[in-house]
């Protein structure tokens, strides 16, 4: 029987309507959007020039004026993120874009993630009556998938890991069996308004500090300052219960995390970082066993776990090791295993370590 325990995942934050809004929290969740600006208006025209919209596959955010213009914008920018502009445009050139010399996926992956723009005389055919023209550039984010993460472990190295990590396009869900060690990143509604929002709920490196801000002295704030920090609450916080994390970092608290690395990690960088090294060996054996699993049954390589990190010393790494050897596991199988995990770059300070994770890990992002 499973008794554990799982924090509700996040509420979709509240949807943005300027496009300086849509672009922030996007970029933040790693959403793929595209940014449409006028930069070119001749005669009368619905938008002035740099008016700007911001498109996913299902949302936008403001406007470039409505009518068929818009209709067509948002058609196109939805066309450049399922990368079906690449075969019309062959067929009917409606957007202008760098020659490219050849028609494979890394070409078509190219042209995807290059500046398109859009011309569009606003007559007839648009069904809009302003007689003049406007030029529509398009600009496609996060095409490629953000950096997505599994973390088991909320320990010291782990929160200093969340602080760099609060700062980076990517998704994180982060584990751990005891539910006291997230209770530090927990604010209530009633807690920020006699208290106001501590100063950075990420930087603190002792995660054992368990005090709630609740026994905090209270601060005097203004009552702007509580409705702007309540606001950024609101937009930010991990789930309904009032996490002060990014959006994009869950926090989970599980007490079976082996099913959690079986249901959570497919195509998933894993970072292995617990308080138990008994748990640490039977999680790194799990991620192993599903890339044994995935390549037995030829399934496609994006459902692997490409890098598994497993915090600890030289002496633990190799332990880890000769138990996997003498248990059948191939030298080739335990290739996506770094341990210990970071690059050597020096310091043992927890936020020393996660900055070396954090390197290792964009690393081996951006080269493969």
């Amino acid at each position: 029987m499973n008794n554990s325990l799982v924090v509700p995942q996040p509420t979709a934050p509240k949807r943005p309507t300027r496009w300086y809004e849509g672009l922030a929290q996007y970029q933040q969740r790693g959403v793929a959007h595209v940014l449409a600006t006028i930069v070119a208006v001749n005669g009368s025209a619905p938008r002035a020039l740099q008016a700007k919209m911001v498109i996913t596959e299902n949302a936008i955010c403001d406007t470039l004026g409505g009518g068929g213009l818009e209709h067509d914008v948002i058609a196109t920018a939805r066309q450049l993120l399922s990368g079906e502009l690449v075969a019309i445009a062959a067929k009917n050139t409606p957007v202008k874009r760098s020659p490219v010399q050849k028609e494979s996926a890394q070409a078509e992956s190219v042209r995807r993630e290059t500046v398109y723009s859009k011309h569009y005389p606003l007559g007839a055919k648009l069904g809009q009556c302003c007689g003049g023209s406007v030029t529509v550039m398009f600009e496609c984010f996060n095409i490629t998938p953000p950096m997505s993460l599994l973390v088991f472990g909320a320990g010291h190295v782990a929160g200093a890991l969340m602080t760099i990590l609060s700062e980076l396009p990517c998704q994180v869900d982060w584990v751990d069996s005891r539910s006291e060690m997230f209770d530090r990143y927990r604010l209530s509604k009633n807690s920020l308004l006699q208290h106001g929002l501590p100063e950075n709920s990420l930087s603190s490196n002792d995660s054992d500090n368990q005090e709630s801000t609740l026994n905090q002295e209270p601060s005097l704030i203004d009552a702007k300052t509580v409705a702007a920090t309540a606001s950024q609450l609101n937009s930010e916080s991990a789930d309904e219960q009032g996490y002060c994390l990014p959006a994009h970092i869950r926090p989970h608290v599980s007490d079976e995390p082996i099913d959690f690395v079986h249901s959570h990690s497919q195509g998933r960088y894993v970072l292995i970082m617990t308080h138990d090294h008994s748990l640490d060996f039977d999680l790194v054996r799990a991620a192993i066993d599903i890339n044994r699993a995935d390549k037995k049954q030829g399934d496609n390589l994006s459902t692997a776990i490409p890098y598994i990190g497993c915090i600890g010393s030289a002496t633990k790494a190799k332990r880890f090791q000769e138990r996997l050897l003498k248990r059948g596991y191939s030298g080739n199988e335990l290739q996506p295993l770094v341990m210990p995990v970071g690059l050597e770059i020096g310091g043992k300070e927890p936020m020393a370590v996660a900055v070396s994770i954090a390197a290792q890990i964009l690393q081996y992002y951006h080269q493969n």
